[in-house]
Order: structure tokens, then sequence, then C-alpha cells
């Protein structure tokens, strides 16, 4: 049902903005911690505790290896260069990468951001 609380909410609430495919990471939950990796897409999950804020997809994490680990959002850093725009596999095209940077800055607090290693 329709009511004041629910079209407060409406209006306060950002919608979910995905992090971008290709979008450098680190996994830090799940016995993880530190991994490494980027987006490689999003799966919608049927069962599980986490999700991501859409309430039907974890990010799909290229790590190195065949298979690709499954992540929420909230088990992820996104992972800035020394000048601190965001690191993208593939994409070396400096306006893509100041574009996402600012988008996901826009989406995300200072707390998941971290300086890549």
């Amino acid at each position: 049902m329709f009511n004041e609380d629910s079209a407060k909410r409406l209006t306060t609430e950002k919608p979910w903005s995905r992090i971008p495919d290709g979008t450098k990471v680190r996994l830090t939950s799940d016995g993880h911690d530190g991994c490494d990796g980027f987006i490689d897409g999003l799966t919608e999950i049927v069962n599980g505790p986490k999700r991501n804020p859409d309430g039907k997809t974890l990010y799909r994490l290229n790590v190195g290896t065949p298979q690709r680990q499954l992540a929420a959002e909230a088990d992820l850093l996104i992972l800035l260069d020394p000048e601190g725009l965001v690191l993208v596999s593939g994409k070396s095209v400096l306006e893509y990468r100041r574009s996402v940077t600012q988008q996901l800055h826009h989406a995300f607090d200072e707390s998941r951001f971290a300086k890549s290693a």
C-alpha cells in the first residue's frame, strides 16, 4: 500500500547505480580480503543472504581464475590510481575514467574507495 512513508523513501533514496563493467575492485569479505579483480557483469541470484541493492543480483568478478567470483556491492572497494581516478580494465581513455570516477563518487561515500597497491 502506498502511503506517506513510502513516498518519502521514493524521493529520498538514491536509485541504485551499478558499478560499470571493467572497474577494478577489491573483495573485502568471505576470506578473500585483498583479492583484486574487475567487474565482469552481473548474475541474477535466486537465493542467498547477500545481494546488490537491486535485490536480485551479484557482481561477477574476474580475479584471474577461470571461475568468476560472485560478490555483493557491500563487499567491494573501488580501486583508484595515485591521481584518484577509478582504475578500469582495458580502458586507458582518460575522459572515460574521469566520467566513471565522477559517477561512482556521486553514488558511494569515500569509505568505498581504496588506492591500488
